[in-house]
């Protein structure tokens, strides 16, 4: 059973890829089997939010940034967007409408607020989609919802197994993670 346990976690540790000597407790995210898991989940959630950082403009997609993923992904179901940082402006530049700029603490601290109205005043968020935020800043933000925030669902779909939210899409080839990021957008995009 050693050499058996000892091959089960070599395998596990493949598949979630993160900081090394990082310990997220004993609850850790499950991984996304397949792009239209991620999206059915964000079809069933009554209020979903999009929440884009500073690193969204350096990665690269099938629809040019991750910033224009996240606009296609907006506009094809009813989904409010928090930008973090700078990234606001950007876009405004590119004629989004809808987008709230916030910074990654402040929304994370306002996130597990049950009583929060949202950034759109419609009423709490159920689901937070996490994308294109410095690794240790989703780390910890993630964390403190995983713990102060327990109805929150979360969802990371970094190229990058996040432990603390609910749900990572974990490490893929990078052209392999941009065919599933527009697989999910293709599935939200294929739902009214």
């Amino acid at each position: 059973t050693g050499k058996a346990h000892q091959e089960a976690s070599v395998t596990s540790a493949k598949l979630t890829t993160g900081q090394t000597a990082e310990i997220p407790g004993p609850k850790k995210a499950f991984l996304i089997p397949k792009p239209e898991v991620a999206a059915s989940m964000m079809n069933r959630a009554r209020r979903v939010l999009l929440v884009v950082g500073s690193e969204a403009l350096k990665v690269k997609t099938k629809d040019g940034d991750l910033i224009d993923t996240a606009i296609r992904m907006a506009r094809s179901k009813r989904i409010t967007v928090a930008a973090t940082g700078h990234i606001s402006g950007e876009f405004r530049r590119r004629g989004a409408i809808g987008v709230h700029g916030i910074s990654i603490m402040e929304l994370g601290d306002r996130l597990r607020d049950p009583s929060w109205s949202g950034l759109d005043s419609g009423g709490p968020y159920d689901l937070a989609v996490f994308m294109g935020l410095p690794y240790y800043l989703e780390w910890l933000v993630l964390s403190g919802l995983k713990n102060f925030a327990p109805s929150l669902r979360t969802i990371s779909l970094d190229n990058t197994y996040h432990p603390n939210a609910g749900w990572s899409l974990g490490y893929s080839p990078t052209e392999e993670w941009i065919e599933i990021l527009d697989r999910i957008v293709s599935n939200l995009e294929g739902v009214d």
